[in-house]
């Protein structure tokens, strides 16, 4: 029975992994994708540090 309880953990693993990657993949697109990818857009403009986003600082020439 040893067997037993050495394969139930990475079965079970394997399972709530395999749903993840079900949902995931099923969450894609849909008709709030362009509401959403606009949200993330924004975050992520927002979260930038000012100088890399004016395309950063120049070096000083020698």
């Amino acid at each position: 029975m040893d067997y037993v309880s050495a394969l139930v953990p990475p079965t079970v693993m394997a399972i709530a992994f395999t749903f993840l990657i079900r949902t995931l993949i099923r969450s894609q697109g849909g008709v709030n994708k362009a509401k959403e990818d606009a949200v993330v857009d924004a975050a992520l403009s927002g979260a930038q540090p000012p100088a890399q986003r004016s395309g950063g600082i120049e070096k000083p020439r020698v």
